[in-house]
């Protein structure tokens, strides 16, 4: 379980090269919005992991000791090819309020979505819920513990939805269905309400909603407003008929830039827009956001050029990664252009409640969780595929990630028990490394 020892001073260097590809252009831009995103990463080996899904990805087909030769067995054609998260870690789950008007608990942030090996996914997860365990000072058995349950569940599940499971006998995680955690996130879920987001983010004026000045909110000039709702125009058009039921819901009330987005999007531009809503009442506006979308890290490790093209730029592959991952996906969810940039739009929703890690310390609770985790990242692997209403991945995804687990069923889990202590071991050291660039001013354009 040791993890190969590199000299500090080159991997510092490995790890700016990454920064830069990853990061350059837009930290260029706006140096403040990272210096917050990386004072958020130094807090923790964690949040450094969270926040460098490119140095996972360089490391896993470009370091010898981590490549995914090591993951090949359970590699072919199609299981290389198979709709990914693309940044799946520990904290990358929660609840959404599904088209239905269900609250579903599953995955969620689908922004580094891509096509790619379906154990690229696995091996981030499993990593991340050894960073977690070594933050709770658990041992190194009972992190091997967690992954192996994670790996069984995951195992399990694909089977069970390979061999043509009933969908009552796989349901989603609902209010009906979810235990533990889980079930208390969805109950959060549920306490909130619309008027409580609006209430906190808008108020009335002259007898109508409006945003409310201060808490991140920038007043836009008429030059960039014209621009945002041409955008937004464009959108409209992207999205499903089922979505189109009321006109009125779509009549603008204000428009206005936002600052202080989460550790992922720092630098890149991003607007929230104010709509009627159902009805003429003020309770039900709807605020949705327009981000700018960013390159997958995946994206620069998969050279097949029938994916890249597949996409008209990042804001299509985003929308398109998330409907095929996520079942019965937000009803808002649409891409735009702005500026000559892919633009993602979903709502912003008074119903999304994080998975909570921090008072999860009993190492019972925690494999209840991560087994259910397991669940969701088949159950997404899953509806990805023939069945999902895209073309790239034209065939059953479940059959043939149950097929390669099935030619080598004991190698499977210790796979990923492996990984995950090693590389474990590697984001705490590089979390260090990288504290020690940001706080000497090593990192440039800071």
């Amino acid at each position: 379980m040791s993890v190969p020892q590199l000299n500090e001073e080159h991997r510092g260097e490995e790890i700016l090269a990454v920064f830069d590809t990853a990061f350059g252009r837009l930290l260029a831009a706006d140096p403040a919005a990272f210096r917050v995103k990386f004072r958020k990463m130094a807090a923790s080996a964690f949040a450094f992991y969270r926040g460098t899904a490119g140095l996972f990805y360089r490391d896993l087909t470009e370091d010898p000791d981590f490549g995914d030769q090591q993951g090949g067995a359970y590699l072919d054609e199609r299981t290389s090819r198979v709709w990914i998260h693309g940044d799946l870690h520990a904290e990358n789950f929660g609840t959404y309020m599904d088209s239905n008007g269900r609250l579903v608990f599953n995955v969620n942030d689908f922004d580094e979505a891509y096509v790619g090996p379906f154990t690229w996914d696995l091996k981030r997860f499993a990593a991340s819920v050894a960073l977690i365990g070594y933050a709770k000072a658990l041992g190194d058995e009972q992190i091997s513990e967690l992954v192996r349950v994670y790996a069984g569940a995951y195992r399990e599940r694909i089977h069970a939805l390979a061999t043509g499971a009933k969908s009552d006998e796989v349901p989603p995680f609902t209010l009906d269905t979810a235990e533990g955690p889980l079930l208390g996130a969805l109950r959060t879920a549920r306490s909130l309400t619309r008027f409580g987001l609006l209430d906190s983010m808008t108020e009335i004026r002259d007898f109508e909603r409006r945003f409310a000045p201060g808490d991140g909110s920038v007043e836009l000039d008429a030059a960039t407003r014209y621009k945002v709702l041409a955008a937004f125009d464009g959108y409209l058009e992207t999205l499903p008929e089922s979505s189109l039921a009321r006109p009125d819901s779509y009549r603008v009330k204000d428009v206005v830039g936002r600052r202080g987005i989460g550790i992922g999007s720092a630098g890149l531009p991003s607007y929230n827009i104010l709509l009627e809503g159902n009805s003429d009442a003020l309770e039900n506006d709807v605020v949705i956001y327009i981000k700018q979308a960013q390159t997958p890290a995946v994206s620069r490790h998969v050279t097949d050029p029938a994916i890249r093209d597949y996409f008209r730029h990042e804001g299509h592959r985003t929308v398109i990664s998330q409907r095929a991952l996520q079942a019965h996906a937000d009803p808002w969810l649409g891409w735009t252009e702005l500026d000559g940039a892919g633009q993602l739009v979903a709502e912003v929703s008074p119903y999304a409640v994080d998975l909570d890690w921090s008072d999860l310390d009993d190492p019972e609770e925690i494999a209840e969780v991560v087994a259910d985790l397991g669940r969701a990242t088949a159950t997404m692997h899953a509806a990805a595929d023939d069945q999902s209403g895209e073309s790239l991945v034209p065939f059953s995804t479940e059959r043939a990630i149950d097929a390669a687990i099935a030619a080598d069923e004991e190698g499977f889990a210790p796979l990923l028990v492996d990984f995950a202590h090693r590389y474990g071991a590697r984001a705490r050291a590089d979390h260090q490394t990288f504290v020690d660039l940001f706080r000497n001013g090593r990192i440039p354009g800071l």
